[in-house]
């Protein structure tokens, strides 16, 4: 757990720096630009203005001879260069460091790339035309201009960024320390300490993930505990048959003839078939117990299930000499997991026969409606008082004044695969005066 709140430590940091960093990067650009614009602009009107103020000069002193211009008053003075010219082509006046010829043929702003560098010029004449002004600068100027705006902003770039990056660290460090407390709740706890989590303290996003995990804590403890009871309701109920069995083999051991010898293990016999039988039971419990919905459910005929699980049991209705009767509609068809329904309905069949007395009734139904179908088996045997029908469906529960024997598992496993077919079990009184029990399932 530790290497993932580490690992999403690192992601945010680099997201968060990524993210300044991109930011900063954008505004430079962004404000290198504008600058360059700003200073070409700046430059250019003082071009311009430095132009006419020469040109207003000039006109007043026009006829004089060429007169150079040596007054240095600013460091950059020396790349500049300005020139007089008449309309006739004379030079009136120029700068000390211009040459004696024009500095461009092109009227207003123009550039010259040459051997003494990169200037820029700027050309304008009076209103009538006879005295022209023209002024350069060096690009270097401007060059000086901007390199110096530029590092002013990389320079609190280069300081700045790595503070937000300690910063940020800290803070993801600090953000992400509820985190660490939760996990190492985890980690200290024992498989079977299944409490819900309780951080001193949790952000809200993550406060949806604590109840998920506290409510599949709970599922896990109700599971275990489920798993705990039936493991012990198991061991308690086969702890009986089994003693029986040993009793009963130690009896067929000490047998003084072959009948005693026949009728122990006779015995035996029939307690082995019922000790298989609860176990072949609790091994159905134990499968359906893990399902929370049906795996690959399919489309299911009731009446054809029904008619081949009352064929198998046919046997012990002749040898009981049951009246029995099986009325199943046509394409009575629900959803669900064919092998489970087969259970299901041979286990309340199976139930109906032997608590049925010889020569008793047994009737399975299955009708459709337009929205459920209806599976109903009724018997004329004892019944289940009402106050008791709900403990029935509960696992090894036994009615004390049935006589006939059983694991208490049969009804339990009918509710379990109700439950998972999202059908309705109910029990009632049949018109025979015996048990009656229906399950419902609504028509998909």
């Amino acid at each position: 757990m530790t290497t993932v709140w580490f690992s999403l430590r690192r992601r945010l940091l680099g997201l968060l720096l990524g993210g300044v960093a991109a930011a900063w990067l954008a505004t430079m650009v962004f404000s290198y630009i504008d600058a360059h614009h700003e200073v070409d602009e700046l430059f250019d009107a003082q071009l311009a203005q430095a132009a006419q103020t020469l040109l207003a000069l000039a006109s007043h002193a026009e006829g004089e001879d060429i007169e150079d211009l040596d007054n240095v008053a600013h460091k950059y003075q020396r790349r500049l260069q300005c020139q007089i010219w008449r309309a006739d082509g004379k030079l009136i006046v120029r700068s000390s460091n211009a040459p004696e010829t024009p500095l461009t043929n092109t009227d207003g702003f123009s550039e010259i790339h040459g051997k003494e560098g990169h200037w820029r010029h700027f050309s304008q004449w009076n209103k009538d035309r006879s005295l022209q002004v023209q002024v350069s600068e060096n690009h270097h100027i401007r060059d000086d201009l901007i390199g110096h705006i530029a590092w002013r902003l990389l320079f609190p770039a280069l300081f700045g960024l790595p503070l937000i990056g300690l910063w940020v660290w800290l803070a993801t460090r600090q953000g992400l320390s509820s985190l660490d407390g939760i996990a190492r709740q985890i980690a200290s706890r024992a498989p079977q300490q299944l409490q819900p989590l309780t951080p001193a303290s949790a952000p809200e996003e993550i406060r949806t993930m604590l109840e998920a995990i506290n409510g599949l804590f709970q599922q896990v403890e109700t599971t275990l505990d489920a798993e705990r009871r039936f493991t012990a309701d198991a061991a308690h109920e086969l702890r009986t048959p089994l003693a029986a069995l040993q009793a009963q083999l130690q009896v067929a051991l000490r047998a003084r003839d072959e009948a005693e010898r026949e009728r122990s293990l006779g015995q035996l016999q029939s307690g082995l078939t019922r000790a298989s039988h609860l176990v072949d039971q609790m091994l159905q419990l134990a499968r359906l117990d893990p399902e929370s919905d049906l795996p690959n459910p399919q489309a299911v005929d009731l009446g054809k299930v029904s008619e081949a699980v009352c064929a198998e049991l046919g046997h012990q209705i002749l040898t009981r000499n049951i009246d029995f009767e099986l009325n199943a509609e046509t394409n009575c068809t629900v959803r669900g997991q064919s092998e489970w329904l087969r259970v299901l309905i041979r286990n309340l069949v199976d139930n109906a026969i032997r608590y049925t007395p010889n020569n008793g009734v047994v009737r399975v139904t299955i009708t459709q409606s337009a929205k459920q179908c209806r599976l109903c088996v009724s018997d004329s045997g004892p019944g289940i008082a009402a106050a008791e029908r709900e403990a029935v469906l509960r696992r090894f529960h036994r009615l004390v004044h049935h006589e006939q024997p059983g694991s208490g598992l049969g009804l339990a496993i009918v509710a379990r695969i109700a439950e998972l077919h999202r059908a309705q079990l109910s029990l009632g009184t049949a018109a025979s005066g015996g048990l009656e029990i229906m399950v419902v399932w609504p028509i998909v």
